[in-house]
Formats: structure tokens, sequence, C-alpha cells
């Protein structure tokens, strides 16, 4: 097993010298924080939550609504109608539970949607910068990369091709 991985290693080393590879890293968030849009995609993701909100209280006011008929009218009622009744307080309670569930996930999806443009215009400027100067790869800067020499690091050569100034230090 140990010369199986000997051999593997020494044929990616060996190509690897052959192909003349240059490797960047790219912090993708930071250059995301630093887009003016960033703002306008947030706003619209937390109105998407409001009107989701919204929504939900809806829907919460017609359950407590038809409780509180449900309750009044109890004494009343046959034994056909409160079943029916019964039956339409259930279903309106898995309504809300599903709700409820699907509501996080259906922001999630909305804030990729909004973020798209986004990561086509920061796309698109990277591979700019990374055929202008030579990069074979760009990696994602985080913490999977073990060690990363900053000359090589794509993430300030992007903003500025998107033209977004940023201040020594950050």
């Amino acid at each position: 097993m140990k010369l199986v991985r000997i051999i593997f290693l020494l044929v990616c080393v060996s190509s690897f010298a052959q192909a003349q590879t240059k490797v960047g890293t790219i912090d993708v968030d930071f250059v995301l924080s630093k887009m003016p849009e960033i703002n306008n995609v947030q706003k619209q993701v937390e109105d998407y939550g409001k009107g989701l909100e919204a929504d939900l209280q809806k829907k919460m006011n017609a359950y407590q609504e038809e409780i509180k008929k449900y309750t009044a009218d109890e004494a009343t009622l046959t034994i056909n109608q409160r079943k029916a009744r019964q039956d339409s307080i259930i279903g309106m309670e898995n309504d809300i539970t599903k709700f409820q569930q699907n509501g996080n996930q259906l922001i999630v999806l909305k804030r990729e949607e909004y973020m798209q443009p986004l990561y086509t215009k920061l796309g698109a400027a990277l591979e700019k910068v990374a055929q202008a100067e030579g990069y074979t790869q760009v990696l994602l800067r985080n913490n999977d990369v073990v060690y990363v020499d900053n000359r090589f690091d794509l993430t300030i050569a992007v903003l500025k091709e998107m033209g977004i100034e940023v201040k020594e230090g950050e």
C-alpha cells in the first residue's frame, strides 16, 4: 500500500513539475462584502423574509380565529360538524408547521438567487485577473488551505478589476 502511495506521489510531482502550474487564492466572502451591490441584496432578502413573516402571521391569525370559532360553537355542533372542524384545524396546524420548516430554506434559496449576479461579476473579474497573471488554478481562501503565500492571493487584484477600492490593512 505504501508503494502505491509513493508511486502516486511521484507521478503527481512529475506531472506537476511538467505542467508549470501557478496556483492562487481568493477570499470570495471578503470580495462580496466589499461589493456595493451587497447592501441591496441584503435589503431584498430582509424584505422577502418580512413578507414570509407576514404570511405566517396571517396563517396564525386565521388558525387562532378558527380555534375561537370552534370553541364558541362546540356545544351546538353535531359530531360530524365537530369532526370536520377538527380536521380543518389540524390541517391548518400542519400547514403552519410546514410553512415554518420551509421558511428558512426559502430565504436561503432567495438569497442565492439575489447573489447570482454578484457571483457572475466576481467570476468574470477573477477570470480576467487569473488569465492576465498566468494562474492555472485558484483556490478559495478558507480554513481548508493550510498555507498560502500572500503574493499569490488574487483577492485585492479582483477587487481592483471590479473597481472597488480597499483601504490598507483590510
